[in-house]
């Protein structure tokens, strides 16, 4: 099968797309303060709530396409998926440099969170299916340019708009230079059939494995509507009764209805927790830490570039801990972080707490998917779409509220409020850490 495709050519390609997505998210931390009130130095005089808005698309349009993606990746086939997010991409990237208000900024972020979406629903499977004995580590080492990018993106910030003055929009126009290359490396490419096909594993099999696909599918449109604001909640953190709503409901639809098994429900729950921990904190990082008396565009690069060189060398620390353990370590130290941040005020102290919070929230994402990929396999690209989904909707629900809460009180109590999820996380994965803490994934499968 290896000979059949360039493995390592479509390796490179994988990670130019995923730079990609990450350079729209270190863009979207430094344009919130030039699309920001006029008064804050902003340009276009949005309220921090209203940009929250505008950024919501690029996570629920995440969610949306990489849904869609694991339904249909095995219909249309991986080729498809990837042009799509090359599209896509484009198209995002044209509209966020013509962006003049909340509408279009909207508009921009819809496009560019649809193909980020693609990018996640077609290469996480398509690095699993060219690297079956090293899923984990291979997927980690793939999502180094989650944070590389962002680490890139801030440091350009720095110097391009902060040092020398140019101006957001050719700064935004880096993005075309990634989006050629990867355009270019997949031309002509033969990529194989996901992992689930190639081993012969049905759709109905697929479905079992994910336990409760229908209790999740709907949770998530649910948090669609709430992040889009088409439904809303009272004030306050009554987004957490929705997260524990869904894994009640879907024990009821796995355990009662399709007698399987509840681990991929419990893995999505904790991502819905996961994600928001790292994302909503970095996306608002220009606001978190605008009194910390630091240049918040470097401590963004200081925090990814540790998460980057974390992710690179993640392989020796998930062989000692497994994958469970490295996740539980993972919420202690974003907890502490998270915490620190919201107390200390000298900034050699703040660059600590930031410290601690890039090595808490550093494996979050690649290990959560690695272990669906490892130990419950049967999942399939769908299994991977619905993570990566779930942590983006998330991410979307809680972005505005971040903002209002930075509104009504201040950055700390923001960052505090963020908090409450890693201790939650912590609890969760010391209880599947009893069960699954020395397992292996062929002592599962």
């Amino acid at each position: 099968m290896e000979k059949d495709y360039n493995k390592f050519r479509l390796f490179i390609g994988s990670c130019l797309a995923l730079l990609v997505t990450s350079l729209t998210f270190a863009m979207r931390a430094k344009i919130e303060e030039v699309f920001g009130p006029v008064s804050d130095g902003g340009i276009f005089g949005l309220s921090k709530e209203a940009i929250g808005w505008a950024f919501g698309p690029a996570f629920w349009g995440f969610t949306v396409a990489m849904v869609a993606g694991g339904f249909l990746i095995d219909i249309v086939k991986t080729k498809s998926v990837v042009w799509a997010a090359f599209v896509l991409h484009l198209i995002g990237a044209v509209a966020f440099i013509m962006a003049k208000d909340k509408e279009t900024l909207f508009l921009a972020n819809i496009f560019i969170g649809l193909g980020n979406g693609c990018v996640e629903a077609a290469f996480n499977p398509l690095i699993a299916t060219i690297y079956p004995k090293n899923k984990t580590t291979m997927l980690n080492r793939f999502h180094v340019w989650f944070p590389g990018g962002i680490v890139i993106g801030s440091l350009l910030a720095y110097f391009m708009m902060d040092t020398m003055n140019i101006s957001w929009q050719i700064y935004v126009g880096i993005l075309f230079l990634p989006l050629a290359i990867y355009g270019v490396l997949f031309f002509g490419q033969k990529i194989p059939e996901t992992e689930r096909v190639s081993s012969g594993i049905t759709y109905k099999g697929m479905l079992n494995a994910i336990g409760a696909p229908i209790t999740l599918i709907t949770s998530m449109a649910l948090m669609l509507l709430l992040a889009i604001g088409i439904i809303s909640f009272p004030d306050g953190w009554m987004y957490l009764a929705v997260i524990g709503a869904v894994i009640c409901i879907s024990a009821l639809e796995a355990l009662i209805v399709r007698k399987t098994s509840m681990i991929f429900p419990v893995m999505f729950t904790f991502m819905l927790l996961t994600a928001s921990t790292e994302l909503v904190t970095t996306q608002w990082v220009n606001a978190l830490l605008a009194g910390a008396g630091v240049s918040q565009m470097l401590m963004l690069a200081l925090i990814t570039g540790i998460m980057a060189v974390g992710r690179f060398f993640a392989g020796g620390l998930i062989h000692r801990l497994n994958p469970v353990g490295v996740l539980l370590m993972s919420s202690v130290f974003s907890a502490i972080g998270i915490y620190a941040l919201s107390t200390v005020e000298a900034p050699m102290m703040v660059i600590v707490a930031s410290v601690l919070f890039a090595i808490g929230v550093c494996y979050f994402w690649p290990t959560m998917l690695g272990f669906v990929a490892e130990y419950i396999p049967k999942s399939g690209a769908l299994g991977l779409s619905l993570l990566g989904g779930a942590g983006m909707v998330s991410v979307a629900m809680f972005l505005p509220v971040m903002g209002r809460i930075m509104e009504e009180n201040n950055e700390k109590v923001a960052l505090q409020s963020i908090g409450i999820l890693p201790v939650i996380l912590i609890i969760g994965f010391v209880i599947l850490y009893s069960v699954y803490g020395k397992k292996k994934p062929e002592d599962i499968n």
